[in-house]
């Protein structure tokens, strides 16, 4: 792996795969033919891709009981578990709807709504994402939501989808499971079909084509986010072990190629000896084709010359996971100004908040940690404000409003407020 001195330091922004014209064009096609033909395209589209025929997209209880079956007892009892976990975290983001009255009488205030219904895509292909239900829908349970759809491609073989995922979607509480995946899937959720009811909301990752399609309906409907590949830094000193830091930057670099693993340290020792741990973890790694590309082309170990420079380095990165192991860990956590999630000291391990801890693992990439949140409970939630003005309040400000819409040149308004009046 590596090693940089500080003023060598690159952005960790990549740029975030918008697909070719041929891509773009497919998924436009595919979201105009769903909502001219429903139903029907969707079927076509299933043979297509998914190469699977189904009479019914929908996922009968039958189906979500026999999954119960086939999943090892141990980890239905681990999925509760991590539900429970998130679901209390989340708990504590809720905020209630309020109400101030002023001295005139008048009221002002905030309604807090849930969205009446959230989309939820969960991928396919070769893997199971039971941790992506959780965390895409517990925020949504939590925040009011009452209709939560989950949408997720059939297995080309069984036509099925994964027994951990159907568990993970009970346990979170979904009613509601349709067998369809790509852009179709997308399109299905935000514009209806006979079989799927649209939704005001979609959120989950996503291949080339989800991604394409939920930029093309977002307006129609809201997204979560367009996420880059994923992307850890760790901020360590002497005090860490080179082997613990080794495997957390690997628990990254393994899910993508493009996905970006750091280590940001005053310490040369700890570079050298992490930069030696990861090429021998690398070696007896199951997914090393895809980690070693990675740490290749994406991976580093910065220096700094002091423990306040790698502070304000993995600021400037502004990463989606941060973890700081260093001495007196929590006495940094002031200090970060930019990360997706931060985990503090050598037992807060990354994948501990990808499956169990509680937060929500649907975090800001590519340096968006600037601006931008975790999921949570307000991404299923709206905001309108409540005015409730006093005719005392009105008399006493109607000339100054009327003065700035005569400004802005909208006379209409200015009328609308003097009309009320001398009565």
């Amino acid at each position: 792996m590596k090693i940089l001195q500080v003023n060598e330091l690159v952005s960790i922004k990549r740029s975030i795969e918008s697909g070719t014209a041929d891509q773009l064009e497919v998924v436009q096609k595919i979201i105009a033919d769903i909502r001219a033909n429903g139903d029907t395209a969707l079927k076509a589209y299933t043979v297509k891709f998914d190469h699977v025929s189904l009479e019914s997209f929908t996922v009968e209880e039958a189906e979500i009981e026999e999954a119960y079956g086939l999943v090892d007892s141990g980890f239905i009892e681990i999925v509760k578990e991590a539900a429970e976990n998130i679901r209390s975290f989340h708990e504590k983001q809720l905020r209630p709807s309020w109400m101030t009255t002023e001295e005139n009488g008048t009221i002002l205030g905030q309604k807090i709504t849930p969205l009446d219904s959230v989309g939820v895509y969960v991928p396919g292909g070769t893997a199971a994402y039971p941790s992506s239900v959780l965390m895409n829908v517990i925020p949504a349970t939590v925040a009011g939501v009452k209709r939560i759809v989950m949408v997720s491609p059939p297995d080309k073989e069984t036509g099925k989808l994964p027994p951990a995922v159907l568990v993970a979607a009970k346990e979170a509480g979904v009613k509601e499971i349709y067998k369809v995946g790509g852009a179709q899937a997308i399109a299905a959720l935000a514009y209806g079909t006979e079989s799927i009811e649209a939704v005001d909301k979609i959120t989950g990752p996503g291949n080339i084509f989800v991604a394409l399609a939920k930029k093309e309906v977002f307006g129609d409907v809201d997204i979560d986010m367009i996420a880059g590949p994923s992307e850890i830094a760790v901020l360590a000193d002497d005090t860490a072990y080179a082997d613990e830091v080794a495997a957390d930057l690997l628990s990254q670099a393994e899910h993508d190629p493009r996905a970006c693993s750091v280590l940001v340290t005053p310490s040369m020792k700890l570079a050298e000896a992490v930069s030696a741990e990861v090429e021998k973890q690398l070696a007896v790694l199951p997914r090393k084709e895809i980690a070693t590309r990675s740490i290749e082309d994406y991976g580093a170990i910065y220096v700094t010359s002091n423990l306040d420079e790698a502070i304000d380095t993995v600021n400037k990165l502004a990463p989606e996971h941060l973890e700081v192991v260093t001495e007196n860990a929590m006495e940094i956590l002031g200090k970060i100004h930019h990360a997706g999630a931060i985990f503090l000291g050598r037992y807060s391990s990354e994948p501990v908040g990808d499956y169990f801890a509680g937060p929500n693992h649907v975090l800001p990439t590519n340096g968006t940690a600037r601006f931008s949140s975790p999921l949570n409970v307000d991404d299923f939630q709206k905001k309108s404000s409540v005015i409730v003005y006093s005719e005392k309040a009105l008399k006493d400000n109607a000339a100054k409003i009327a003065e700035f819409a005569r400004m802005e040149g909208l006379e209409a308004h200015a009328r609308a407020v003097e009309a009320r009046l001398n009565k």
